[in-house]
């Protein structure tokens, strides 16, 4: 289906959820150290990912770099922030895209973001929030990710 990434996550709570929502959707976690938390074996990702945690495809990379020489790069990597006017609805999207999603308290790095401008991708607000909850942005992208390709897949 898709591919999850999650740049150095904070909160074992997020991704837990994050994982039960890429189980349901046949998606592979990716998951970039470090860490805001211990192990991926702590007891608040499970419990937020309930028993689907074990039948998840998660893959775990020391940094980033690590992560692209494993996948490789290319125009189907969409990061997701909020310093592009591109919203995420007016993208098309294809099977196998892989969306990233940065730190809850500071979002995907600089570095990152200009790896490629052209697919950052943002999820409007109409209110002056700084930002929408992690496990929110990624059911709102992988959901839209979904219906444009749902002739794709058998339910």
């Amino acid at each position: 289906m898709f591919n999850i990434v999650l740049h150095e996550p904070r909160i074992p709570g997020n991704v837990g959820t994050i994982g039960r929502l890429a189980f349901a959707l046949n998606c592979k976690l990716h998951l970039i150290k470090p860490y805001g938390f211990g192990e991926i074996t702590e007891k608040e990702v499970r419990r937020a990912g309930l028993d689907y945690w074990y039948d998840l495809e998660v893959f775990e990379y020391e940094n980033i770099d690590d992560f692209w020489a494993k996948n490789s790069f290319s125009n189907r990597h969409f990061f997701a922030t909020t310093k592009t006017k591109q919203l995420y609805f007016e993208t098309k999207f294809e099977v196998g895209d892989y969306f990233y999603f940065g730190r809850e308290d500071a979002g995907l790095p600089k570095e990152i973001l200009e790896k490629s401008q052209k697919t950052c991708i943002t999820i409007p607000m109409t209110n002056n929030a700084r930002s929408l909850n992690i496990a929110n942005s990624v059911s709102i992208v992988c959901y839209e990710a979904l219906r444009q390709n749902f002739s794709s897949f058998k339910i």
